[in-house]
């Protein structure tokens, strides 16, 4: 099975677009957005993907982003998500607090955590645990990325928008 990553889109409506054109290209079963869209706006452009988020430090009109969610037939699941795919345990976390994320990748009980926050792409094993952080679609001063899982392989590909 095949996970998009994604996170801090921070606005940028045409590196959203690309990346949705590119989840929807490679075939992805899910989605996932570790917050920071910013406005509700936004969302609609995640349309036609199954598409699942939480919430970032930079998301203020909580209310709006929930019923934009719902719009479009998806899920934003509030601060924190667990789940399980292809028999593998994941947590998505923002990231805000790093003690929070380090605590995730250590206590044993995920396969994968995702995080986002820092706007840097980083993957890391710590045991048997694999840590995604997919970097910003915004890019900001680095380049603007996601991130794709294949749950089968365990492996993880960065892919550039910009």
């Amino acid at each position: 099975m095949l996970i998009g990553i994604c996170s801090d889109s921070h606005d940028h409506v045409a590196h959203i677009k690309k990346a949705a054109e590119i989840f929807i290209e490679k075939k992805v079963e899910k989605v996932i957005h570790a917050g920071d869209y910013c406005s509700p706006f936004t969302i609609a452009h995640f349309s036609g993907l199954n598409f699942h988020g939480i919430f970032g430090n930079n998301d203020g009109d909580k209310f709006l982003l929930i019923k934009k969610f719902e719009e479009i037939g998806a899920t934003l699941h509030g601060d924190f998500l667990s789940f399980e795919a292809d028999g593998l345990t994941f947590a998505v976390y923002h990231g805000t607090y790093p003690e929070i994320t380090r605590s995730l990748e250590l206590c044993g009980r995920y396969d994968v955590v995702v995080s986002g926050h820092t706007h840097e792409p980083s993957l890391d094993t710590i045991g048997d645990t694999i840590s995604v952080n997919p970097g910003s679609i915004n890019g900001f001063e680095n380049d603007a990325m996601i991130a794709i899982l294949d749950t089968e392989t365990r492996s993880v590909q960065f892919i550039e928008l910009n």
